[in-house]
């Protein structure tokens, strides 16, 4: 087996909150699944169409205490261990640590098995809890039931920043969290991980200042980025298109999503820090 995935988040609340959110049911709905339910150590799971393999709860919990929620969780046949640990960062902030086992990233690349999706699963969740506790909107997440990637979210800031946002390298990759390099014209190469390092890159198709931008990404389909708004805000439609169907990239979409959510707080948040950390 391989070494657990990690994951670490920065969430703007005490660390007795934040446990409560972890095993509170009605909070769990907010911003974690459609359906929740626990009552530890009885009870936990939690499942829905944003949550993979949500056709019931597939969770079972092992412990928890003050700073502690471990659970196993079946995923494709295989029973999978996920622990979120908490330490404070202060009196208002929370360091969240999550654990998971089974993650492999050649199943991101496949898409042979529903695990591939871990982590931009959880960086979706762990975005929403953030969000939770700044008392923001959350941003929609993927919807693992469904072929389709469309999302529609209000941005507080004018279309011509939004554009810039996600056009411009270096805004890119401080919210998007990892080295992203563009070439802002059509035909211009857009590289995870600069460059230098990314033998294949996706291929910029449209480029519109302030209205829309799409790029090519090869078997993941094409994405397209529409912006329409006015008096500060903006409109951002994601739609992505041209994969396979019958083994649709739902790993990337969830990066999209997760990005998607950092990138409004990127533009709205004062004092802007990623909750994800490197």
């Amino acid at each position: 087996m391989t070494e657990p995935m990690i994951i670490r988040a920065r969430i703007p609340a005490p660390v007795a909150d934040v446990r409560h959110a972890l095993t509170d049911p009605a909070t769990m709905r907010v911003w974690l699944a459609e359906h929740a339910e626990a009552e530890p150590p009885a009870r936990f799971g939690f499942w829905g169409r944003t949550t993979p393999e949500g056709d019931a709860p597939h969770q079972r919990l092992l412990h928890a205490d003050e700073r502690t929620v471990r659970f196993a969780w079946l995923l494709d046949g295989e029973e999978t261990t996920t622990e979120l640990t908490l330490d404070p960062d202060g009196d208002e902030r929370t360091i969240l640590t999550l654990s998971q086992t089974h993650f492999d990233f050649q199943d991101v690349i496949t898409g042979k098995s529903i695990r591939g999706v871990l982590q931009t699963y959880w960086c979706q969740v762990l975005t929403n809890l953030a969000e939770h506790f700044e008392g923001r909107a959350l941003t929609p997440m993927q919807d693992y039931t469904s072929t389709d990637l469309r999302v529609e979210v209000e941005i507080e800031a004018p279309p011509s920043e939004v554009f810039a946002a996600i056009t411009e390298s270096e805004s890119v990759t401080s919210w998007f969290g990892y080295p992203i390099e563009i070439e802002p014209y059509v035909g211009g190469r857009l590289a995870m991980g600069g460059l230098d390092n990314n033998p294949d890159p996706a291929t910029v198709l449209e480029l519109e200042p302030g209205r829309r931008f799409s790029v090519d990404w090869g078997d993941s389909g094409i994405g397209v980025w529409e912006l329409a708004g006015s008096g500060g805000r903006t409109r951002l439609t994601l739609v992505q298109s041209g994969f396979d169907e019958a083994r649709p990239p739902l790993a990337a979409w969830g990066g999209f999503l997760s990005g998607v959510a950092e990138l409004r707080r990127f533009l709205e948040v004062p004092n802007w820090q990623p909750v994800i950390m490197e």
